[in-house]
């Protein structure tokens, strides 16, 4: 079942990729839908995914997912310094929503907002990596459109041990503070945007992400019993010396992405809020040439 929701992910990416009206539908339309129809039922307080976390997940994800067709599909949007903003701002934003959660899950433990929460150092220690990835984020004034058809939006300074430290600081969030959802939430969404990031469109990192996390997080809200209580459910241990490992892993991932960003800065003597910082690497080279 995992490498079923893994494919599916995967193929509702590439639909998105294809065609802007797809996109639309997809992003658009059926969160309309489900706002109105679905979720006030499957999604209420007291269900797994009834919170306000959740909630601001959806729309916020949505929002970057809408954010970045327009800067797709509208010529004037990728040339404005202040639309390019957007989405390393909202990144930042979802990401500090997560920080936020795992310092509140501190101090909790038991059987909270439907879902088991062991409160401890680990969070602590994942809210601080997660605050070291924010500040690892630039480049974002680099951001082009790729030149073939499916218009994909090209964040080369985005690289793979940003992305590696990303992955790592936000599975250790889902495990410590939705264990029971880390299997699915965790492991195959992040891998449903790190595979094509890494295989089928490099450089589009934030795209596949913004595309996988809005279709999983649509997806748990309409059907949250699929990772709650069906036979495919994966239940999370609760086991403290993981989830001190796994956060400690993934602290250490992202002080050694903070201290080699900011080696690059002073080495490259460039502003990471204005300029791009590895232009000197040819895994950043490789990207912007393939997309000329």
């Amino acid at each position: 079942m995992g490498l079923a929701v893994l494919a599916g992910l995967m193929l509702v990416n590439e639909l998105a990729r294809i065609n802007k009206w797809i996109a639309l539908g997809i992003f658009l339309v059926l969160p309309i839908v489900l706002t109105f129809w679905v979720w006030p039922t499957t999604a209420a307080p007291g269900t797994s995914v009834g919170t306000w976390f959740d909630y601001a997940k959806v729309y916020s994800v949505l929002i970057i997912t809408l954010i970045i067709m327009g800067i797709r599909y509208k010529e004037s949007w990728v040339k404005n310094k202040y639309i390019l903003m957007l989405p390393a701002l909202l990144l930042a934003i979802n990401i500090l929503e997560a920080v936020l959660r795992d310092f509140q899950c501190y101090s909790l433990n038991g059987f909270v907002d439907g879902v088991v929460i062991t409160g401890g150092s680990w969070n602590i220690m994942n809210g601080i990596a997660g605050i070291l990835n924010i500040l690892a984020i630039s480049g974002w004034m680099g951001i082009i459109i790729s030149k073939n058809k499916k218009k994909d939006m090209i964040w080369a300074d985005q690289l793979w041990f940003w992305i590696i430290a990303y992955d790592l600081w936000n599975f250790a969030y889902v495990y410590n503070c939705l264990g029971d959802h880390a299997f699915y939430a965790g492991i195959i969404l992040l891998l449903s945007c790190t595979i094509p990031a890494f295989f089928i469109k490099k450089g589009a990192w934030l795209q596949h992400r913004a595309h996988t996390l809005a279709v999983w997080v649509m997806f748990a809200m309409t059907f949250p019993a699929f990772i709650d209580t069906s036979k495919y459910a994966v239940k999370a241990s609760q086991n403290t010396n993981a989830l001190f490992t796994i956060s400690a892993i993934a602290l250490i991932a992202n002080i050694a992405l903070i201290i080699f960003h900011v080696y690059k800065i002073m080495k490259s003597k460039r502003n990471p809020l204005k300029e791009e910082i590895y232009t000197d690497l040819k895994s950043y080279q490789s990207i912007i040439e393939t997309n000329k």
